[in-house]
């Protein structure tokens, strides 16, 4: 391998670090579309039913540093019988490019009416956890963050 083969190499090498780093740093504005609105989504989960405010704690850290992994914690008051119980929570945001951020499915044998995870924010806004019961009503929480350093950049 003579000298040429190294600089051809160290060439491409520092083309693609260049082409990872504009890629890195592309605007916002770049940011993929949203498949549909925040609400149209919430429709979808909950039909036409009302949604009343209540019986859902939703633990969010209101100052995020970074958008690419934030903790997220709900609860919802629920005995967790097979009488009343939570069938499903749904979470949803306002600036991501998919509205619904997820949705679990519960039955009465899992105790308690409790999920964490992690989850990606494109930027500062408002993140609202819905309740379905068994009895078919619907129990909501929203928080607010504060995003720095946005996720969600595709495109």
């Amino acid at each position: 391998m003579g000298r040429s083969d190294s600089i051809d190499r160290r060439r491409v090498l520092a083309g693609a670090a260049g082409t990872v780093l504009a890629v890195a740093l592309r605007p916002a504005a770049a940011a993929q579309p949203r498949s549909e609105t925040t609400e149209s989504a919430i429709r979808r989960f909950a039909g036409d039913n009302p949604i009343r405010p209540g019986r859902v704690s939703l633990d969010l850290p209101p100052l995020v540093e970074n958008g690419n992994t934030v903790p997220l914690a709900i609860s919802v008051e629920s005995p967790m019988t097979a009488e009343d119980h939570v069938r499903r929570i749904g979470v949803f945001n306002e600036k991501n490019p998919q509205p619904n951020v997820v949705t679990v499915h519960l039955r009465p044998g899992a105790g308690r009416a409790q999920v964490a995870t992690r989850i990606r924010l494109a930027d500062t806004q408002r993140i609202t956890a819905i309740a379905e019961m068994s009895d078919g009503t619907y129990w909501s929480a929203s928080a607010d963050a504060i995003v720095t350093l946005a996720a969600c950049l595709e495109g």
